[in-house]
């Protein structure tokens, strides 16, 4: 007895497609968008950029072959929804070509090989940061950790976006930053379960059918890794730069140079590196202690050719504003951390002028 014919099955069947003069299949690229079965008929999706046209047809013809060799199909259709690159495109190594968003100038991404560093504080008090003491410069901050999303919970809102008829969604705004995270989409306690292609799906919807409006620059928080969700940013958006987020220990080191190779690989710039939770200043005794060790986060930037961009320290204030909502940059910008993430922007407004 054959097995039911499902929609996972026919993107199973899909990732034996190539895009044509590329290694990968058109599933990771995320081209596939939706996979539709009526009985033993097929409905089949895809979304590309590019501008030879000879690719759409030979995608089309290869899919629509794959799917039609399946057992219990009668008929596989398949429906192309091509459009031009925005710019010339960068070409990242084994992946399709990058291509800016609209409205946007730079995208920064802030990434970390390893969970638990701070890298959505560091995230959210840059944000803040680069939008400057007078609130003259645009900018956006999209959650991309799908799974573990927090940017509501630092910036103190669990808003629902809406969105218009056309499917654009209307991003929140808080602290005047435009937000955008899956967390605005479920309730507290609801887990985000989503395979790989719904990953590739909704990161890309975050990135391109949100309305970002004119920004000088959308920040990215990532999630720790290098899984589908960084792969997909790094292949399909022309990143003005990254920033690596680690602290001193060594255990954190290892993975962020591992993020910082995964760029490296895709044509990506690291624009420097943050050392978070870099020392702690007793309140009683005014002692700094190196918790976490010292002097990793100088080496590693030197080791990698980059600079290092700031020392966050370890600070009960840094952490409760994160909790109430309200950055610190935000409420204190002229206090010592803030300061610190307000030299931090200045470099990064240096490397990608507004």
């Amino acid at each position: 007895m054959s097995s039911p014919l499902t929609s996972d099955a026919v993107i199973a069947q899909l990732r034996g497609v190539k895009y044509p003069g590329y290694s990968r299949d058109i599933v990771s690229f995320g081209l596939v968008r939706d996979v539709q079965i009526d009985g033993s008929r097929v409905l089949v999706q895809i979304a590309l950029t590019t501008a030879d046209p000879k690719i759409p047809k030979l995608i089309e013809e290869a899919a629509a072959a794959a799917v039609e060799s399946m057992p219990g199909v009668s008929e596989a259709v398949v429906r192309l929804e091509v459009s031009a690159p925005v710019t010339k495109a960068l070409q990242a190594e084994g992946g399709l070509p990058q291509t800016k968003i609209d409205g946007i100038k730079h995208v920064i991404a802030v990434a970390s090989g390893k969970g638990g560093v701070g890298k959505s504080t560091v995230a959210a008090n840059l944000a803040i940061a680069l939008r400057g003491k007078n609130n003259d410069v645009r900018v956006g901050l999209c959650d991309c950790d799908l799974y573990g999303p927090s940017i509501g919970l630092m910036f103190g809102t669990n808003e629902r976006p809406t969105a218009t008829e056309e499917g654009i969604i209307q991003p929140v705004r808080r602290y005047d930053l435009n937000l955008m995270s899956m967390g605005f989409l479920l309730d507290d306690t609801a887990p985000a379960i989503l395979r790989g292609p719904m990953v590739t799906r909704y990161t890309q919807q975050f990135l391109r059918n949100v309305n970002w409006g004119q920004l000088d620059y959308l920040i990215l928080d990532l999630p720790p890794g290098t899984g589908d969700i960084q792969l997909t940013i790094v292949q399909t958006v022309a990143l003005s730069g990254a920033v690596i987020v680690t602290t001193p220990q060594e255990v954190a080191l290892i993975d962020a140079r591992k993020a910082a190779s995964m760029f490296a690989k895709v044509n990506v710039p690291v624009l420097g590196l943050i050392e978070n939770m870099s020392y702690f200043v007793c309140p009683n005794d005014g002692n700094k202690y190196d918790i976490f060790g010292t002097g990793g986060g100088q080496r590693e930037a030197a080791r990698l050719g980059v600079p290092l961009l700031a020392q966050v320290p370890l600070e009960i204030a840094l952490r409760e504003s994160g909790d109430r909502g309200v950055p610190l940059t935000y409420t204190d910008p002229d206090g010592p951390t803030g300061t610190v993430f307000h030299q931090v922007a200045e470099t990064l407004r240096q490397q990608c002028p507004a």
